[in-house]
């Protein structure tokens, strides 16, 4: 049996992918003007002599032109390529490899060849510039996949080692209230975080990331912080230890509802958490509300490159390094502000507060206690339901508060489409309940902005409010903000598919249009997958599947699926819905289909 040529490096491909087909072939009695006519013609610097069965008996470049009728005795409107011509010619065969034909160059010196077919015929010319340009592209490309893998490794670093010293800050909110276990899971885990992401700083190396090299590292970034978060999960609350797996599978779930912002909970009673931990739990939920992957990746992009980011954060905003670290601080002041009015107003205690307004600006949906939202006067509700659509507007708004020379017609169509279908699903939705009128909003509300906060039983849903708190779900907030979703930013990109075959249509958006499109497809079908496996384990289909969405969407409101009696594997699928949810499903298109990449 013939031995299988490897064709994973560019010598050992065949002669045939390489030869330039555009050849001229002349006799040998063709005079030199009429040659130099149809080497200007189609551009090349020889002439391959052939015999009247078009067999090559000899080879006429340029040079020899120039050589040898440039003596005083020739004369070049009577000469012919017979008279100049070299022979015999150098060929090979067009099933032969690159690296036999450089061996054959330097064997006779030369360096282009004749490629014959197996019957002797003219297949085309190859050239050692062609070889030696297809090694340098193979070394460039393999050392740019080098350095890429070990570039992300060094940005992961830096990422993991913020993340530790951001960790800290509940760590030490744990050591002030002498709560051993949850300061010892959380020192735990920022110090691994810290520590690991040193070692891969140190390992790694520090070059230019590409846009798709910028998708990998974010959503490993995520999956890593969910991982190295589930330690102190492990530790304080009280799953079942003799059972590992489970152990792990249900900490894990609930360390991606934090840093997801996905808010959905095995846990049913967190006021038996210590209350450092509840205030941890909010915690996680604001840092990766804020994105805060992004805020780090941002610090070592120059800004003409953070703008091809735009694409996958879905929103042209002006200045983001500038932008992102305005938020981080404007949603602090935020936060403190709405815990400081709940407190005066519900006289609760400031940390639950604190909690309580994390969760609802970073659209998490956390409680730190079940019976909280219980009661609550109609302006807590109010002042709630400003933290939720806060954190549901665009970061580009909010940095317009305090840089207004930046507000742009984009933002404002966007906010105002989001306030229309916020208007429009809360009276649909009130008319179809028949429960208190400030509930139904406030639980619309909560839907629309994917908060997740939730004072009604929703298996108890007519066919029409399920319909429109699902579609809330689904469409989630406006474009870069702490909101999931498919994001209203898409929706008005979805308005314009009638310009997709545009001539003038530019390439990127051309490309926002496509990913829309394909986000717009996907986020309602995904959800139907998990559904249909729920429902082979004996749950309600509809609620399997309200439960899924409010999962991929981040939303955390639930139809009472998910539960710590699931199966490992059905929550870890849970899990890692959240996890696609908060990047949107849009860096795995961008990691896996690089041509929509602008």
């Amino acid at each position: 049996m013939p031995k299988v040529p490897d064709l994973s490096t560019p010598l050992n491909q065949p002669v045939k992918s390489y030869a330039n087909v555009d050849v001229v072939k002349l006799a040998e009695s063709s005079l030199i003007p009429d040659a130099c006519k149809q080497m200007i013609k189609i551009n090349i610097d020889e002439i391959i002599v052939v015999d009247k069965n078009e067999t090559p008996i000899g080879l006429v470049t340029d040079e020899d032109i120039l050589k040898k009728t440039s003596e005083a005795f020739v004369n070049p409107a009577k000469t012919t390529l017979g008279d100049i011509m070299t022979f015999p010619v150098i060929s090979i065969n067009q099933n032969k490899t690159l690296s036999d034909a450089l061996e054959q160059m330097r064997e006779y010196k030369v360096r282009k060849l004749v490629v014959l077919s197996g019957e002797n015929r003219i297949v085309g010319m190859l050239y050692k510039n062609t070889i030696i340009g297809l090694m340098k592209n193979h070394l460039a490309a393999k050392h740019e996949k080098h350095s890429s893998f070990w570039s992300i490794i060094w940005n992961l670093g830096i990422v993991l080692q913020f993340a530790g010293v951001l960790m800290f800050i509940p760590a030490v909110i744990a050591t002030v209230l002498w709560e051993t276990i949850p300061a010892t899971g959380i020192y735990l885990m920022s110090t691994l975080l810290f520590v690991t992401g040193f070692f891969m700083n140190t390992y790694g190396e520090r070059h230019p990331l590409k846009l798709r090299d910028v998708a990998i590292l974010v959503f490993v970034s995520f999956v890593l912080l969910v991982l190295f978060g589930t330690i102190p999960y492990m530790l304080v609350v009280p799953y079942d230890t003799t059972k590992p797996l489970e152990h792990f599978a249900n900490s894990f779930f609930e360390s991606s509802a934090g840093f997801t912002t996905g808010g959905l909970s095995l846990i049913l009673t967190p006021e038996d958490l210590p209350q450092s931990f509840t205030f941890y739990r909010s915690y996680t939920q604001f840092v990766g509300g804020l994105s805060f992957v992004y805020l780090i990746v941002t610090t070592f992009f120059p800004e003409h490159k953070l703008r091809t980011m735009r694409s996958f954060i879905s929103g042209k905003i002006p200045q983001l390094r500038e932008l992102l670290i305005t938020i981080t601080l404007l949603f602090s002041i935020y936060i403190t502000i709405i815990a400081i009015v709940l407190f005066y107003l519900g006289k609760r205690n400031l940390i639950d507060n604190f909690s309580l307004a994390m969760s609802a600006v970073s659209t998490g949906g956390w409680i730190p206690n079940s019976q909280i939202l219980v009661g609550l006067s109609n302006p807590e509700y109010i002042i709630i339901m400003i933290g939720m659509i806060l954190g549901a507007l665009p970061f580009g708004f909010h940095y317009a508060l305090v840089r207004t020379k930046f507000m742009s017609i984009h933002i404002s169509k966007e906010v105002a489409l989001y306030f229309g279908i916020l208007v429009i699903a809360s009276t649909i939705f009130l008319f179809s309940m028949n429960t208190n009128p400030m509930d139904s909003i406030f639980n619309i509300t909560s839907a629309s902005t994917t908060t997740g906060f939730q004072t009604i039983n929703l298996q108890n849903l007519n066919s029409l409010s399920g319909i429109i708190i699902t579609v809330a779900m689904l469409i989630g907030g406006c474009g870069f903000s702490t909101a999931g979703g498919l994001k209203v930013f898409r929706l008005i990109k979805l308005a314009s598919i009638r310009n997709l075959f545009r001539k003038n249509l530019t390439s990127s958006d051309k490309n926002e249009i496509i990913t829309a499109l394909i986000l717009a497809v996907l986020f309602p079908i995904i959800p139907l997958f998990v559904a249909n496996h729920m429902y082979s384990l004996g749950y309600d289909f509809e609620d399997s599947y309200f439960d899924a969405v409010s999962a991929l969407t981040t939303t955390g409101l639930g139809a009472g699926t998910v539960t710590a009696s699931l199966d490992s594997f059905t929550i870890t699928v849970f899990s890692f819905l959240m996890i696609f949810g908060r990047i949107e499903i849009i860096l795995l298109l961008y990691m896996f289909v690089p041509k929509l990449i602008p």
